[in-house]
């Protein structure tokens, strides 16, 4: 079994696909209120909101149990509407050796496509592939679209 991976997984969604783009990339401080119950806070531990190089600490429960991941922001390109999490702290370091997280957003007219990729490389050999933690993450998205679909 390999060490390293890339899991990748797209959803259409019809929300705003700018507006997705700007809450991870600009206001993930935002997301526990679209998506309680999985997002419980979202906090600056390092820099400036929006910009490369900050540090977000993330709460939150992923299969039944309350973990925390601290990410440095790696990516936000506002013209291909990326942003790319790389993990450095928290609960994730004691299975994954590395770990990133990208959100891409597609806009095409009123379809917009979401796809979150993971790219990682496990401790070892018996951690499995981080599949739940990428429906998980969809799960998420999926919330924030119907919160902004009922507004």
């Amino acid at each position: 079994m390999a060490l390293t991976g890339k899991i990748e997984r797209q959803v259409e969604i019809k929300s705003n696909g700018d507006i997705i783009h700007e809450l991870f990339g600009s206001r993930p401080h935002h997301i526990n209120t679209m998506s309680t119950g999985k997002i419980h806070g979202c906090v600056l531990q390092e820099g400036e909101w929006g910009t490369v190089g900050s540090v977000v600490v993330w709460d939150y429960t992923h299969d039944g149990k309350q973990k925390t991941k601290i990410d440095v922001v790696e990516t936000i390109d506002e013209k291909n509407k990326i942003v790319t999490f790389k993990l450095i702290g928290g609960d994730l370091t004691e299975l994954y050796k590395s770990f990133k997280a990208t959100v891409h957003v597609e806009t095409k007219g009123e379809s917009n496509l979401l796809t979150w990729t993971f790219e990682y490389e496990k401790l070892n050999a018996e951690v499995e592939d981080p599949n739940t933690l990428l429906d998980f993450i969809i799960n998420v998205s999926k919330d924030i679209e119907e919160h902004h679909l009922k507004q």
